[in-house]
């Protein structure tokens, strides 16, 4: 019987890293919404999960840096892909 417990512990465990690791963001951002809306601290699972909260977080809308620089104006000649053939005979 405490074989069986241990086991059951070891596999929670797994499923918990697999989860805040190899997830993407979009669904652990679910399952954070989802376990705040069960009553747990949204912040300590966002920590958890290692969802950067957006714009409105403590550290201020400077903090990701998307509005600091203005992206680069696209030309022509950038929109352009010169691919290179090599023919062998």
């Amino acid at each position: 019987m405490w074989q069986e417990m241990i086991v059951a512990l070891i596999v929670l465990a797994a499923l918990a890293h697999f989860c805040t690791k190899y997830l993407p963001a979009a669904l652990r951002r679910q399952i954070v919404a989802a376990l705040s809306k069960r009553g747990y601290d949204e912040a300590r699972m966002a920590k958890l999960f290692n969802i950067k909260s957006g714009c409105g977080d403590d550290a201020g809308c400077g903090s990701c840096g998307s509005c600091d620089s203005v992206p680069p104006a696209k030309t022509d000649a950038s929109m352009k892909r010169v691919i290179k053939l090599h023919v062998q005979r």
